[in-house]
């Protein structure tokens, strides 16, 4: 993408009044307006909240809003550029219940106050291959210790990836912090049994499936009591 295209899409983000733009010296010294209140005050409802981190394009976050209207959809990433596509598909379809915010995915606990989420998605991340920058895995020990204290009793961590990496280390974590997954597969779209997961797909989900790669997905969640 040209650097006009760009600036050109930057320009229209300050337009839509579902993204929120911080960098990391406005929110310590301003608190997010609507830290606890998201679904009250934005959304509007008293519907749960779902967060997809890593969002690119936001064809997931719309997608899951699209098919769930009775949930509040947030996608995070820190591309302006990326997040126009899924603001600008969310403002054509008309969808309410959809917002972005564009920060590093380091600060998600700026956004949101204890037990506020029901559900995380994370939607093929970057897998990190080199050992050295395993922590900056979204499913490290210490991204989990973010996403926790956030999660509602019951709620839910989805990853879906294309990388073995990346599914082989976001199960042995979890088995190390002393957690079972709800549900995982290494090759999703071969289980014969109709998942509401393999329903949304990415563009370049599509492209990876069409040249034989294997989608792998994980579902996991804290118990009830230490949420």
């Amino acid at each position: 993408m040209g650097s006009k295209n760009k600036l050109q899409r930057f320009a229209e983000n300050l337009t839509f009044d579902n993204l929120f733009q911080y960098n990391y010296e406005q929110l310590i010294n301003l608190p997010f307006e609507y830290k606890g209140r998201w679904a009250r005050d934005f959304f509007k409802n008293d519907n749960p909240v779902v967060v997809e981190l890593g969002c690119g394009k936001g064809e997931y976050t719309v997608g899951l809003a699209e098919k769930y209207p009775d949930k509040n959809f947030i996608g995070f990433d820190i591309k302006g550029a990326r997040l126009w596509k899924g603001l600008t598909i969310a403002r054509d379809k008309g969808l309410k219940n959809v917002a972005f915010v564009r920060t590093k995915i380091d600060h998600i606990g700026y956004f949101f106050d204890a037990s506020e989420l029901s559900e995380i998605w994370i939607t093929f991340p970057d897998p990190q291959p080199r050992l050295s920058r395993s922590k900056k895995r979204l499913t490290s020990p210490l991204f989990l210790s973010r996403y926790r204290p956030l999660l509602a009793a019951g709620g839910l961590i989805h990853l879906k990836t294309d990388s073995r990496l990346l599914y082989d280390f976001t199960l042995e974590t979890i088995k190390e912090m002393g957690l079972e997954p709800y549900f995982h597969d290494d090759d999703l779209y071969s289980n014969p049994n109709q998942l509401e997961v393999k329903e949304i797909r990415t563009f370049y989900e599509q492209i990876w499936l069409s040249q034989g790669l294997t989608i792998k997905y994980i579902c996991f969640g804290f118990p009830k009591d230490e949420v």
